[in-house]
C-alpha cells in the first residue's frame, strides 16, 4: 500500500500527530510498515491456537481478606499537601 500525502495527513490528524519535518520521509516510513503487515498475512497460521499469555506461569490471586492497614496519620505523613484525610492534588482537566 502506498502511503501518500493526503492519506498521511488524515491519518496524523485522526491520531493527534504533529509531523515535522519531511512528510515523504515519513510516508516512505509508514509505506515500509504497513508493507510488512501485508507480509504476516501472507503466514499460514492455520492450528494455531490464540495466544492469551506470553509465558506459562500463571497470575495467582491472593485471597481478599482484611488485614493490617497503614494507619491514615502515617500514610498523609510525608504527603506534599494534604487536608488530614485525603491527598490534596492539583487538578488535571484535558484540553481538546
Amino acid at each position: 500500500m502506498q502511503v501518500d500525502k493526503e492519506l498521511l495527513l488524515k491519518v496524523a490528524k485522526l491520531a493527534k500527530l504533529k509531523i515535522e519535518g519531511d512528510e515523504d520521509q515519513v510516508s516512505a516510513d509508514l509505506t515500509k510498515v504497513l508493507s510488512w503487515m501485508e507480509k504476516l498475512k501472507e503466514v499460514d497460521t492455520d492450528g494455531v491456537e490464540p495466544l492469551v499469555y506470553l509465558s506459562i506461569e500463571q497470575s495467582v490471586a491472593r485471597q481478599d481478606k482484611v488485614g493490617v492497614h497503614l494507619d491514615r496519620a502515617l500514610a498523609l505523613g510525608n504527603a506534599p499537601d494534604a487536608d488530614g484525610k485525603y491527598f490534596l492534588v492539583p487538578k488535571v482537566i484535558p484540553q481538546d
